[in-house]
C-alpha cells in the first residue's frame, strides 16, 4: 500500500505524532524541520509565546501532511 497517494493517513499520523506524516511520505527534511520547530517552541514556552507557536506549527504540519 502506498501512503504517498493517500492524503488522510499521513495527516492522521501527524495529528498524533507531529512530523510522522511527513516522514511516512518520505519528506525527511520536513519532518526534521517540524521536530526542530517544536523543540524551539518548547524552549520558548518559558516566556509564554512558545505555546502559541507550538500550536501553529502543529496545525501547519497536519495541513502540510494532508496537502503536500
Amino acid at each position: 500500500m502506498s501512503y504517498k497517494k493517500t492524503h488522510g493517513v499521513p495527516a492522521l499520523f501527524s495529528f498524533f505524532i507531529p512530523g510522522l506524516g511527513q516522514l511516512v511520505k518520505g519528506q525527511v527534511s520536513k519532518a526534521l524541520g517540524v521536530w526542530a520547530a517544536l523543540l524551539i517552541s518548547a524552549f520558548m514556552s518559558i516566556i509564554g509565546i512558545g505555546i502559541l507557536m507550538g500550536m501553529v506549527v502543529w496545525v501547519a504540519q497536519i495541513y502540510d501532511a494532508y496537502n503536500a
